[in-house]
Order: structure tokens, then C-alpha cells, then sequence
């Protein structure tokens, strides 16, 4: 037996096409947001022209689901707080826990539900921003480092995931927590698929996958800790 986690950064629109593959493979996730950067309305994606002036990744801006349609979209899926402005554990101790609880509390609001996940921005972690956290209630914090043991550790707020959804090794590494009767998390952004067909192609094979396996058990992020 294996179990699966994965969650999926920033709340943008591409969501929407990966919750559609996360359903018909009946598949778990975890969703973190920062609500202080949704818009009230869902965006459209683009790319972006020389002129124009905005984020995008290799030239795709894809937009922020809205606060309004969020309950929608997100309804069915565990969400978890990445902050409210996406602001990591390096800053100022006091504007990182209020930060990190905005977030929070305005997903409980939203979604009625407790939400006591956190994913860290960029990684950003430190242990001062770790011990906060802890204290605040959260009960895990997503890194971005890899480990082959995910959920051996007695540092929940330091939580590794097994790799990047893109990773090279990703077949590898589920084999490998399988044979170890282990948890297989892995993470991303969804708008690194971009509009690329093939990317989207790769992903939902990942999906199918996973899914097949008669030994896959997929959980949320939150079962790793509890």
C-alpha cells in the first residue's frame, strides 16, 4: 500500500482544468491560496505581448481564480493557507504569523471548515516562523525540499514533500514509497502547464497512474501529520 498526497500553489486559474483531472481520476488535494492577491473575479489567461506589464511565468500569465467564485471551484478540495500576500518566514516575525493567519481565517470564513495547513512561500521557512506557526494551531508547513521519508519527522512544520510534480524521477520515487508501504507527496503550480497540451497530457497521465494502482490510497496533506 502506498499513499498519495499532492497540493498545488497560489490559486491560479488553471486550477479549474486540474481539479477537472483530479475528479475523474478521483483523486485528493490540497489547495493553498493567498487571498490578499485573488481579485473579486476569476482572471483570464494570456500571454502576455512586449509591452504589457505583469507576472507571468515563460510568457503565460495565467490570472487568479476570484474571491467570489473561490467556494465553487475550490469546494470539493482541501485548501490551506500560503499567506495572505504570499510573504515568507524571513520578514518581520509579527507580519509573518499575521500574514499566515489572515490567510487562514479567511478560509475558514469562506469554506466553514477548519483549515490548518500552511505552505511555505518559496520555501521560506525558518525556525522562528516555524515556532510561531505551531503556537498559532497550524499543524504543518509545506517546504520545498525533497525527502524520501515523507512524514518521518518529528518537525511537522517542516514538511517535505517526495518531489515537484515535474521531476524527472517522479515514477521512480512513487515505486520507491511504495516498496515502502510509504507516502508518495508530491506538489506544483498549475500554471506551469501553461496551455501546452502536452504538459497537460503529462500531468493527467501522471493522475491515471497513480490512480490505477490497486495499492494507491490517496489522502490530503493534513493526513500525513494527524
Amino acid at each position: 500500500m502506498v499513499k498519495v498526497a499532492c497540493c498545488w500553489d497560489d490559486g491560479v486559474v488553471n486550477d479549474i482544468r486540474l481539479i477537472g483531472l483530479l475528479r475523474k481520476y478521483n483523486a485528493k488535494a490540497t489547495f493553498n491560496l493567498n487571498p490578499g492577491l485573488m481579485p473579486e473575479h476569476t482572471g483570464t489567461p494570456h500571454w502576455v505581448t512586449p509591452d504589457e506589464k505583469c507576472w507571468s511565468y515563460q510568457g503565460f500569465a495565467n490570472g487568479k481564480v476570484g474571491l467570489k467564485e473561490m467556494k465553487e471551484i475550490y469546494g470539493d478540495f482541501q485548501v490551506a493557507s500560503h499567506g495572505w500576500t504570499h510573504m515568507g518566514g524571513s520578514v518581520d516575525p509579527q507580519a509573518f504569523i499575521k500574514d499566515a493567519l489572515d490567510a487562514r481565517h479567511y478560509l475558514e470564513d469562506v469554506f466553514q471548515r477548519e483549515c490548518p495547513g500552511y505552505a511555505w512561500p518559496c520555501g521560506d521557512y525558518t525556525p522562528v516562523a516555524a515556532r510561531l506557526l505551531k503556537d498559532a494551531g497550524f499543524l504543518y508547513g509545506r517546504t520545498t525540499q525533497y525527502t524520501d521519508r515523507v512524514g518521518f519527522t518529528d518537525a511537522p512544520l517542516h514538511l517535505n514533500s517526495s518531489c515537484h510534480h515535474a521531476d524527472r524521477g517522479f515514477y521512480d520515487k512513487f515505486r520507491a514509497a511504495k516498496a515502502a508501504n510509504g507516502i508518495f507527496y508530491f506538489w506544483g503550480h498549475s500554471y506551469e502547464l501553461l496551455d501546452c497540451e502536452g504538459l497537460w497530457n503529462q500531468i493527467e497521465q501522471k493522475l491515471a497512474f497513480l490512480s490505477a494502482d490497486p495499492e494507491t490510497q490517496w489522502i490530503d496533506v493534513i493526513d500525513i501529520v494527524r
